[in-house]
């Protein structure tokens, strides 16, 4: 008799939503993982991947850390159990860290940025940065740095491959 193979489980993680705009926008000191509280169309609406995090931004209101503006259509199969699309969603954190982002916060001119949303081990995850509003010239100087970087990159390519420019 042959022997069955054990099949590896997969734990299903996976990128559901990215918030490029902030890193342009913001510079980002620090970030956190975040737990998320969520209904349950909810998280089927997430895996089918139709969510947005371009509006949306974090608060701390007595002791507790709020998502705002995190927009997660309706579940398409569900019923008069759906969730409202724009709803403010608790974020799961400890005290110490709460307590110190707060203290960040405090210091001025620092927001709460959600940066990336994913599944982990089948549970929501958010990572939430600290960031700290650019000036237009610092994205300018920012994008002239990216594209130096673009081109030397490509300049040290073409270098090793033998190709003259």
């Amino acid at each position: 008799m042959a022997k069955k193979s054990k099949k590896k489980k997969l734990s299903n993680t996976g990128v559901l939503a990215t918030n490029r705009k902030a890193r342009h926008d913001y510079t980002i000191l620090d970030t956190w993982e975040t737990g998320i509280v969520l209904y349950g169309t909810e998280i089927k609406a997430l895996r089918e991947g139709k969510v947005s995090l371009v509006e949306a931004f974090a608060t701390i209101d007595n002791g507790e850390v709020w998502l705002r503006n995190m927009h997660i259509p309706e579940y398409s199969r569900g019923h008069w159990t759906n969730h409202p699309p724009r709803r403010t969603r608790k974020l799961l954190l400890h005290r110490r860290e709460i307590d110190s982002l707060e203290g960040k916060i405090r210091d001025g001119n620092r927001t709460l940025i959600p940066l990336s949303l994913y599944l982990k081990d089948g549970r929501a995850k958010l990572e939430l940065g600290l960031g700290q509003g650019k000036q237009d010239y610092d994205k300018r100087r920012s994008i002239k740095r990216r594209t130096e970087d673009r081109e030397i990159a490509r300049d040290l390519g073409r270098k090793f491959k033998g190709i003259k420019a």
